[in-house]
């Protein structure tokens, strides 16, 4: 399932190329990934039509199109979900669900706060007749319509676009049902000791607490075992007795990882998770102990060993992360 640094490549692209543009119509070919809109499908797509996209934003694995009417476009990736921006003339894909299209006026954009270009991507980047189309091969994904509200703390909702198009602070609203979703590492309004002070208090293990969206949010299976690896940390260890200073180091080494995922256009191991222009990512390549099983850890060279977690998968080193129950 996508996480952090894949999800933040998808919403770059899209506020590269969307943000300012009028949507024209909107086609979903496959009622499941609207089927949190109880109208059903025609009337999610009525209620879209004529919307003007303000802004793209993230909070942890959510990804939102902020829209001019105070609601939002709310995405979820799921396991195999894609937001791809293709020629009209681009034959479809065999999953696609739901068609975007767009005024072909770009005299119609929104323009930006403070004057200046179209608030789009930057001088001159502008769709030039591509759709947004929604690919889901295993439809746990999904698309809802939902309003904006308020964030509980009363700062930015996420990440957003800038200006000049790099990534700052979103609105201070979040779409209906991300209120609960916590603040991520990358984001600069974690409160950091709070966190510390959240996470310590729990009576859990440490993989289970930093996969609780509640938390911290967007990280998943793939970036838990690579920064506790870091942190030389085990995944049974038991919160309770982690030291400050230990869940500050993990908490670095979790931004630390997902900053060179996201520099690396996040981890394929399959096509299922590509940008919006269909290319993978690479950082696949520079895991330490995900998916390395039999492999040699990078620091010791002890064989990595694959252990069962919740339904899925850990893999650790067991030199380097000795359990904590031996």
């Amino acid at each position: 399932m996508p996480e952090l640094p894949e999800v933040e490549v998808v919403r770059r692209g899209l506020a590269r190329w969307v943000v300012g543009e009028r949507i024209a119509s909107v086609a979903v070919l496959h009622p499941r990934p609207v089927r949190k809109h109880v109208a059903g499908p025609d009337d999610f797509a009525a209620r879209l039509r004529g919307r003007v996209i303000t802004d793209v934003a993230r909070r942890g694995k959510y990804l939102w199109c902020e829209l001019d009417d105070d609601h939002a476009l709310l995405a979820h990736l799921g396991m195999s979900g894609q937001m791809l921006l293709e020629p009209p003339d681009a034959e479809d894909e065999k999953h696609l669900r739901v068609r975007f299209t767009f005024d072909a006026d770009a005299g119609d954009r929104e323009p930006s706060p403070g004057g200046g270009p179209a608030h789009g991507a930057a001088p001159g980047d502008h769709l030039g007749g591509r759709e947004l189309r929604f690919v889901d091969q295993r439809m746990f994904g999904g698309l809802s319509l939902v309003p904006l509200v308020t964030t509980p703390d009363g700062l930015a909702g996420g990440t957003g676009r800038g200006p000049g198009g790099e990534p700052a602070p979103s609105a201070p609203q979040v779409p209906v049902g991300v209120e609960h979703v916590a603040r991520d590492v990358l984001d600069p309004l974690l409160d950091v000791e709070a966190m510390v002070a959240r996470l310590r208090g729990r009576r859990t293990t440490v993989k289970r607490a930093i996969l609780d969206q509640t938390l911290v949010s967007g990280v998943g299976n793939i970036y838990a075992d690579e920064a506790l690896w870091r942190s030389r940390l085990n995944a049974e260890r038991a919160t309770s007795s982690l030291p400050a200073a230990v869940v500050l180091d993990l908490l670095e080494d979790l931004k630390v990882v997902m900053t060179e995922a996201l520099a690396q256009g996040g981890t394929s191991f399959d096509s299922l998770y590509v940008d919006v222009n269909g290319s993978s990512g690479y950082f696949e390549r520079g895991l330490a102990v995900y998916g390395r099983a039999g492999k040699p850890c990078p620091r010791c060279g002890t064989p990595i060993v694959r252990e069962a977690f919740a339904n899925r998968s850990s893999h650790r080193c067991p030199r380097c992360q000795p359990d904590p129950h031996a």
